[in-house]
């Protein structure tokens, strides 16, 4: 039987998640996401900037990066959850519907590399040494991102007893009908589920912490912070997964998003292992043209072993740098 010092020790949910400013909604869930983008970008910059790049091409390859993140994180949730929009009661309009929340991270992720593939040889920058400046921002905006789920009442584990078990308002909208996303709280409690989003979140942060001090005293390059990013958060998500119960597709029996835990867990730590050790030079940060004009331009090119002018322009044996701590 559940005492009255329990009852009282657990998380109340938010009573809304949308607020109504004149014919304009704000929605926690878009709140959070954007605060999370920009957190990620402000402090990606400093990063990128503390390894010798140049200040304002985050924000620069933030321009593609995010677009196709928001599109793969979308796809990736659709694809992976199809019988909620395409099924029977289903509509698929609905899966047009970002603000309602459902992304998912891996189809951000991997979407939101193309994109940043893109922007970075617009840029001419190296796409694996970004990542590596990028890696604990964009581990942070996802904490903060998870706030979201916060308000939307949604990404929550099984029912527990425990005292710091979240409670699942009922909510409806103004016409009284039941609406979880968009309603108001009658008060009245559904369930007290784990706050497996708040489990999320306080991984994600120990692992940006762990990610910054990795990089601090071991000064990783080459794109192994950025996988040491991916394997982090999916050993964290592979034990999350397994405390949820609300409605996803399952392959035997399993949640899909275990099985993808696992295979990019494994692809991370293989990346890992396998990259080039060490850490780019401010001069590596760059490619093609845009590495000769960081060193002068005017100097004359190597020649190779058939003549031919060696197209990184730079002798990296000579060049002596200087790199600041990472923010």
């Amino acid at each position: 039987m559940t005492s009255t010092v329990d009852i009282l020790a657990y998380i109340p949910s938010p009573p809304q998640g949308v607020w109504n400013i004149g014919p304009v909604p704000l929605r926690a869930y878009a709140f959070f996401i954007i605060v999370g983008i920009v957190v990620a970008v402000v402090w990606g910059d400093r990063r990128w900037v503390a390894r010798g790049g140049e200040q304002g091409t985050v924000l620069d390859v933030a321009i593609w990066a995010v677009p196709f993140g928001l599109v793969g994180g979308r796809l990736y949730h659709v694809a992976t959850d199809w019988t909620t929009y395409f099924g029977a009661g289903g509509h698929p309009a609905d899966a047009l519907k970002i603000w309602q929340g459902g992304l998912g991270i891996w189809g951000a992720v991997l979407l939101g590399g193309v994109g940043a593939w893109i922007g970075c040889r617009r840029r001419g920058v190296s796409v694996a040494a970004l990542g590596d400046a990028l890696a604990p921002a964009i581990l942070l905006a996802q904490a903060i991102g998870r706030i979201g789920n916060y308000f939307n009442q949604e990404l929550y584990g099984r029912e527990t007893t425990v005292p710091w078990g979240l409670e699942i308002y009922e909510r409806v909208n103004s016409a009284g009908r039941a609406d979880m996303l968009s309603g108001t709280s009658t008060g009245v409690v559904e369930r007290v589920v784990h706050p497996t989003f708040l489990y999320e979140l306080i991984w994600n942060v120990l692992i940006v912490v762990l990610l910054v001090w990795v990089d601090r005293r071991f000064r990783i390059g080459h794109g192994r912070l950025f996988a040491l990013y991916v394997a982090g958060y999916c050993l964290g998500r592979f034990f999350v997964e397994l405390m949820r119960d609300d409605h996803a597709t399952h392959i035997a029996g399993i949640r899909i998003n275990v099985f993808t835990s696992v295979v990019v867990f494994v692809c991370a730590i293989a990346y890992f292992a396998l990259a080039k050790k060490g850490r780019e030079t401010p001069a590596e940060l760059r490619i093609g043209k845009a590495r000769e004009e960081f060193t002068g331009g005017g100097a004359p090119q190597a020649e190779t072993a058939d003549g031919e002018a060696d197209e990184a322009g730079i002798d990296t044996k000579t060049t002596k740098t200087t790199q600041g701590d990472d923010t």
